[in-house]
């Protein structure tokens, strides 16, 4: 193998790797959100605390990423996720996405 090639191969494996970890440090955060959003969403996303609150447990992510993002950018109104949104990183946000998409929701029977 030609040297060039060499360095080619390694930098891109390097650079898949380092992409992998990173992956891999975002589900595990995503593991375990936080506290306050158990308080008002239950365990998982899957029992609010009142009729109002919304049962985030089997979302679709893109939809739980575009509704966090208009919480954090105030293009959503409501004290509360307006104030737990605004300091969330937009890795943050996806994690917390993917983690309650990935959970049981309802299943609705017709």
């Amino acid at each position: 193998m030609k040297p060039m090639a060499r360095w080619y191969l390694v930098s891109v494996l390097a650079l898949a790797a380092a992409w992998r970890v990173a992956g891999a440090e975002e589900a595990a955060t995503a593991q375990k959100p936080d506290a306050t959003c158990v308080g008002c969403h239950g365990p998982a996303g899957s029992k609010p605390t009142t009729p109002d609150t919304p049962r985030l447990a089997g979302q679709a992510s893109d939809y739980l990423v575009h509704a966090l993002l208009q919480y954090r950018d105030g293009q959503r109104q409501n004290p509360i996720m307006g104030a737990m949104a605004k300091s969330l990183s937009d890795a943050q946000i996806h994690a917390l996405a993917q983690y309650f998409a990935a959970q049981p929701g309802l299943t609705t029977r017709y």
